[in-house]
């Protein structure tokens, strides 16, 4: 007799089901686990022993084979130790085996037959309630599975807790979901001195989902005003907060089961890998680029970043997804993230102010700026200048409009975008193009006109073309309007022409 029980392998966002066969027969009593496991899987028959020495279970002087089906496929991480359990205790019939084999079971075991917390409950909830099976977990995970709702979540303490579930000796009652987490107070746009055109500009990224590039000497505020992003931005709806929160589950950021609506906003330092921005390493886990899917990532001091780093963004930006190829596996992880990059215009940054300037200048800031490549350049939809801020304008008090305002605004064109775009796989307006960019954002005769001056006088790519024409339609929703008009063409323009060291 073969006994079953089901894992999960982790492929990128998805979780795969694994048949964990065992099977007992004749011979020198041994215990082999089989199916290409990783260290961390050979390694749990010895957890799984002592687990069961701990519950006073004997294993029987048989040999003992565990089989993870598929056997091609890569089996990593000690997620696996419940599961491989569950089935040697179906094997000996310590346990009914119809029970476990019809739930999907996730967690580390102690030697003392306590369950550990693993990463990726949530995509192993997900892949469970696809296949119309229940889940067994660790008790601290129980309240981040339970948030898919299609599958009945037990989360138990230790080894002995879930026994007595599916013997009936203790039944456990289900898991409910966490609660929504919420996030610390929001810095206010409104304390941001000065730079009016750089909150514009910040509040047209935010309502389209629009790359922005800031060049501006140190101290002028550009980390300030990308700090003060996440307090205009709408709140995740359900379907992109399970998205987000599933790749966060993969890397173990949440915590206590609590999921948050709120976009993510990482920002990574510019001595980080490939690997750390694009995702990679020994599991191909994902990096800074999915974590802020749905959300902002913001790179300061954009030259300084690894030229490999900065060219791997590339691809990213235009599908929305990256792809991590290994020898035996290719990973999947979706990027859609709002790109927020600063930099100074030169090493010292002080290429503006002739007293302050190196003697290089304005070569210095040309090289310092040209590590940005061409093609990276080419797919930031707004450029902004951030000049230095007059002392007396700090002494001032606050003044322009708060993240309360400008946020209505961005939620009110967001919310055009969502009923434009419905029932396609298209979001925000940076998502459009081809033949749906040409129907929703075709300006009027004069902004047409004015579109096609433009592109000639500044040499604009069809990329570029394009990105101008979507901006334009953003800053149309925000104004409230169905066409996009000259003003629109105009501003959107001007935000595209490209950011060059004064001479």
């Amino acid at each position: 007799m073969v006994a079953l029980a089901y894992g999960v392998a982790f492929e990128g966002v998805e979780a795969r089901l694994v048949e964990v066969q065992c099977a007992m027969s004749p011979g020198l009593p041994g215990f082999a686990l089989v199916g290409l496991p990783d260290k961390a899987v050979s390694e749990a028959k010895e957890r799984v022993r002592a687990a069961l020495g701990a519950l006073n279970v004997a294993l029987p002087s048989r040999r003992i084979i565990i089989n993870l089906s598929p056997a091609d496929l890569p089996k990593e991480g000690a997620h696996f130790d419940l599961a491989i359990a569950l089935a040697l205790l179906a094997a000996l019939d310590v346990v009914p085996a119809e029970a476990v084999a019809g739930a999907v079971a996730i967690g580390e075991l102690a030697l003392s037959g306590a369950l550990l917390p693993v990463i990726g409950a949530l995509p192993a909830a997900m892949a469970a309630a696809e296949a119309g099976r229940g889940l067994f977990c660790p008790r601290a995970v129980g309240q981040e599975a339970a948030w898919v709702g299609g599958a009945e979540v037990i989360a138990a303490a230790s080894l002995g807790e879930i026994i007595g579930h599916l013997t009936g000796a203790h039944p456990l009652a289900p898991s409910e979901p966490g609660l929504v987490t919420e996030p610390p107070g929001a810095r206010d746009l409104a304390e941001v001195k000065g730079q009016e055109r750089a909150k514009r500009a910040l509040e047209i990224a935010a309502a389209g989902r629009h790359h922005m590039l800031m060049v501006g000497p140190p101290g002028s505020g550009k980390s300030m005003l990308a700090a003060r992003l996440p307090s205009i931005l709408p709140d995740l709806t359900p379907e992109e907060a399970l998205e987000t929160s599933t790749i966060h589950s993969l890397a173990g950021l949440i915590s206590e089961g609590g999921l948050s609506r709120t976009r993510p906003f990482r920002e990574p330092h510019h001595s980080a890998s490939m690997a750390a921005i694009a995702g990679g390493g020994r599991k191909a886990a994902p990096g800074e680029i999915s974590l802020a899917h749905n959300g902002v990532l913001f790179l300061d001091e954009l030259p300084e970043f690894s030229r490999v780093v900065l060219e791997t963004l590339r691809q990213p930006i235009e599908t929305g997804e990256v792809v991590i190829a290994r020898a035996n596996a290719h990973s999947r992880y979706p990027c859609r993230f709002l790109l927020i990059a600063a930099a100074n215009p030169c090493k010292c940054g002080h290429l503006a102010d002739p007293n302050r300037a190196c003697n290089r200048a304005p070569n210095c800031g040309e090289d310092y700026l040209g590590r940005i490549s061409g093609p990276l350049m080419d797919r930031f939809d707004l450029r902004v200048d951030v000049p230095p801020v007059a002392f007396r304008d700090l002494d001032l008090p606050a003044s322009g409009e708060g993240s309360t305002e400008v946020g209505a605004r961005v939620r009110a064109a967001r919310a055009l975008q969502a009923k434009r775009f419905a029932g396609s796989p298209l979001r925000q307006n940076a998502d459009a193009e081809g033949k749906a960019l040409e129907e929703l954002a075709t300006p009027d005769a004069e902004g047409r006109e004015l579109l096609l001056k433009a592109a000639e006088r500044f040499s604009l790519t069809a990329r570029g073309y394009h990105r101008v024409l979507r901006v334009a339609r953003t800053i149309a929703d925000l104004a409230g309007s169905a066409e996009v008009r000259r003003p629109h063409v105009a501003e959107a323009v001007s935000f595209r022409l490209k950011i060059a060291p004064p001479s």
